[in-house]
């Protein structure tokens, strides 16, 4: 297992990115590496981050403005050669069809849910680094 996993956290609100911070801990599950987290506020830095490398999985929030988090995620998934996997957060649970077209790897509601944010966060994590041994 890996010492840690690097998490990007997109939003425009500080707020938003404590609420991820705090709901996944520094471990979201027994079986996954302790979480680092990366926080971005703009979409010129996801960008930065992602062409630096060594990101293992991003969680975007769709309601950042003026970059939405979904639109974030299908450009991300167009540009970024293997790109990492997407956790969407959304504003309501009617968009699950705008985290399908935006091709998010998984997407969950705000208000962060601490338990449903952790069991989504460490499902993606377990397969990003299933994928990379």
């Amino acid at each position: 297992m890996r010492a840690t996993a690097r998490v990007l956290v997109y939003s425009d609100d500080a707020n938003t990115r404590e609420q991820v911070r705090l709901a996944s801990g520094r471990r979201p599950a027994a079986d996954v590496p302790p979480v680092e987290f990366v926080e971005c506020a703009t979409l010129p830095a996801v960008l930065k981050e992602l062409e630096l490398g060594g990101i293992d999985l991003c969680v975007l929030d769709g309601e950042a403005v003026p970059a939405g988090g979904m639109g974030v995620c299908r450009q991300i998934k167009d540009e970024v050669f293997r790109c990492p996997p997407v956790l969407l957060l959304m504003g309501r649970p009617q968009d699950a069809w705008l985290a399908t077209w935006s091709r998010a790897d998984a997407a969950v509601t705000l208000p962060v849910d601490p338990v449903e944010f952790a069991d989504a966060l460490a499902g993606l994590l377990r397969k990003r680094l299933a994928n990379a041994a």
